[in-house]
């Protein structure tokens, strides 16, 4: 199998060898040939995605045996390192795969190694963040939160609209409740705030396979996992997961729309349909799961699409790929895309929060709004109060603008870079006058993954570069081998890091949000195991209401 060096998704399959491939003797093969590398690239890539989704079970399954109280902090410390130990142990066998494709016959089964590999790792890495998940909320039926703030809410609306019920929000993205809510009725008896908890779990768990595989689109395997899927752990989230997964699919689906419609101007009339429709129809289900990110980045997909259309090629076939998109979206979300227009309007954030009162410039970290204690906020940077992160951020802007300026993969994601901004600005600039938030400071997580995988693909495009010399590096095998193991350590770490943001402690960070959960009294009328001091009541430890800036 060999890669383009555009970075497409597209696997092409080795030419045929030996007298099967010669033009003689061979029509009847040649016109299924296309379809067989159709089929099978298909049935690879579900591969992949089986190995994925199975990798990120393995570790939270795990995390359901330890004996250990979550409220302590030594407890917290030994179940981390005992799923970093797991983590580790397992991809590793992975990667000891990889070393035995490359030696064993030839290196036969090497890019089949590499693919299950990288898509296991991907799998692993979430898990281990929805294992920390199970840890936290070990001996407690509840949901990170219990019952107050957005997890509240979020059971209350689930449950009505389960049972016909209009929610308690109409703009309020609809596919999470009705998942909860049918999620709760199969398994839980109805009891949503219970059916919480598992999809707390389930959604952090499937955040990396669904990332690795949005990436897939666009990059092989290796590629995909090193500048798609980890950029992308910066914003793995288990409290709310479903918001942060939108974030991390909508880019590279509108990246490979974008793709997509740059070529339709010479694709044959029903492959190009079905692909608008494609897109158009997943675009629909992230606008119902989290629209936020579309606002943030309508503008910048708005230029890149005008730019990369068709208009010398197909400009029919382009339009039509673009109306069967449309068409497919409004099936889709057409009626929520309404209510978003008219009662969306009147919609008004008047909450101001932590991150309202600092510098709006300053996107790299979100506090949220229990900040903790944050100290001096903004950190003090070293370049005109700019840190070094930024600094290296903006340059790898200009380099990949620099080095892949023709390229629909580098232009649409800095353009939805340059949109976000813009339009948290002029939100941000309309505060005072409005007294509104409008939710401008989320801008800063897709600021700073855009950010992130510019910088990844400036290493893209320079390793494409240098494999265009006469004389490339040598040892293609070895350089996979490398990058799984530096990815299975940095992955590891960061996932530790992320499912210790959730470990329960009543510090006035997001840690209280697990840490309510074993004070909220069970249904039965018991605490839960590991209630502090063996003190539960019906709402929980109100003390967050303290903490709240």
């Amino acid at each position: 199998m060999t890669v383009s060096t555009e970075g497409a998704a597209a696997v092409r399959p080795d030419p045929p060898s030996g007298p099967a491939g010669h033009a003689l003797g061979t029509t009847g093969s040649s016109e299924h040939a296309p379809r067989r590398a159709l089929r099978s690239r298909g049935a690879l890539l579900l591969l992949e995605a089986l190995v994925a989704f199975a990798a990120a079970l393995v570790l939270p399954l795990l995390a359901r045996g330890f004996e250990l109280d979550p409220l302590n902090r030594i407890a917290q410390v030994s179940g981390l390192a005992a799923i970093q130990l797991r983590f580790a142990l397992i991809g590793l066998l992975f990667v000891a795969a990889v070393v035995l494709a490359m030696r064993l016959r030839g290196g036969r089964h090497f890019d089949l190694a590499t693919r299950i590999a990288a898509a296991a790792v991907a799998g692993l890495a979430s898990g281990f963040v929805a294992a920390g998940a199970v840890v936290a909320l070990l001996g407690t039926p509840w949901p990170m939160f219990g019952l107050n703030g957005d997890s509240g809410r979020i059971v209350e609306w689930a449950h009505a609209v389960a049972n016909g019920q209009p929610s308690g929000s109409p703009v309020y993205p609809p596919m999470p409740l009705y998942t909860l809510g049918y999620y709760a009725e199969w398994f839980h008896g109805g009891n949503t705030a219970y059916a919480f908890k598992d999809l707390q779990i389930l959604g952090a768990a499937a955040f990396g396979p669904l990332v690795y595989l949005a990436w897939r689109m666009l990059l092989s395997p290796i590629r995909a996992l090193a500048f798609g899927v980890a950029p992308a752990f910066a914003l793995i989230d288990s409290y709310k997961p479903y918001s942060q997964t939108v974030l991390v699919l909508l880019v590279p689906v509108l990246v490979a729309m974008v793709v997509a419609l740059r070529r339709s101007g010479t694709e044959a009339w029903r492959p190009l349909l079905l692909k608008g429709a494609g897109f158009g129809a997943l675009l629909g289900v992230l606008f119902l799961t989290y629209s936020g990110w579309f606002l943030w980045s309508a503008a910048g997909v708005l230029f890149a699409a005008l730019l990369y259309f068709p208009w010398r090629t197909g400009r029919l076939r382009g339009a039509a790929f673009m109306g069967a998109a449309l068409a497919a979206f409004l099936v889709v979300a057409g009626r929520y895309l309404a209510v978003m227009l008219t009662e969306g309007q009147n919609t008004k954030d008047f909450n101001f929060r932590f991150d309202n009162f600092t510098d709006p410039a300053y996107y790299l970290m979100w506090r949220t709004d229990m900040p903790g204690k944050a100290g001096d906020w903004p950190p003090p940077g070293e370049f005109g109060g700019v840190g070094l992160f930024a600094l290296v951020t903006f340059v790898c802007l200009g380099a990949a603008i620099w080095l892949g300026l023709r390229k629909p993969l580098v232009v649409t994601i800095a353009a939805m870079f340059i949109s976000a901004w813009v339009m948290r600005m002029y939100i941000a600039s309309h505060m005072y006058e409005t007294q509104t938030v409008q939710l401008y400071t989320r801008t800063n997580n897709q600021l700073l993954y855009c950010g992130l995988i510019l910088c990844a693909l400036v290493a893209h495009l320079v390793s494409l570069r240098l494999a265009e010399r006469s004389t490339p590096f040598p040892g293609r095998e070895g350089a996979v081998i490398g990058v799984l193991c530096a990815l299975l350590l940095l992955l590891g770490t960061v996932s530790s890091s992320m499912a210790d943001r959730y470990m329960p402690a009543k510090d006035g960070t997001y840690r209280i949000l697990p840490w309510v959960s074993h004070t909220v009294r069970q249904q039965n009328g018991k605490c839960p195991k590991f209630a502090p001091g063996g003190i539960c009541s019906q709402d929980g430890d109100q003390s967050w209401l303290t903490f709240i800036r």
